[in-house]
């Protein structure tokens, strides 16, 4: 995978290259689904070379819609296991995954998750959740945004 393996081999290389971080958007979206071979490639090497705690999730929304099914394929995503002989590449825990789709942008930014998860407990987006709950809480895969005329 040029670039990728370019820039994996240079941070291996380079341990003290500690400020750069890679980002899923729309790679990922393309090969989790179709090319699942690949995108295993693509964690495999991201998450050896940089580590689980520089690798950010990025959606490229404006393109795909809504995330959610990028979500859903992250937490489900794992690396098959002869890949992870063959290649040396680790399992992909929750913890990783928890990570990779915002501790670490929290962490840049300085957020304090636990402080901000008890705001949010309280807010309309928590009444909405709960009220969407109430009602079956499943996903309807509707797309917003979309511009008729």
């Amino acid at each position: 995978m040029q670039w990728t393996t370019d820039l994996c081999r240079d941070r291996i290389n380079n341990p003290a290259m500690t400020n750069v971080y890679m980002e899923l958007g729309t790679t990922f979206g393309h090969t989790v689904v179709t090319h699942p071979r690949i995108c295993a490639h693509l964690l495999g090497q991201i998450i050896k070379a940089f580590g689980s705690d520089h690798v950010l999730f990025g959606t490229d929304s404006i393109w795909w819609g809504s995330p959610q099914w990028q979500i859903e394929a992250l937490r489900r995503f794992q690396i098959p296991e002869e890949m992870q002989e063959k290649f040396g590449y680790a399992a992909i825990t929750d913890e990783d995954k928890a990570k990779i789709l915002g501790l670490n942008a929290a962490k840049i930014y300085q957020i304090d998750v636990a402080e901000t998860r008890r705001q949010i407990s309280t807010d309309r987006m928590a009444q909405l959740k709960e009220i969407y709950l109430q009602e079956g809480g499943r996903p309807s895969n509707n797309q917003y945004g979309w511009i008729l005329g």
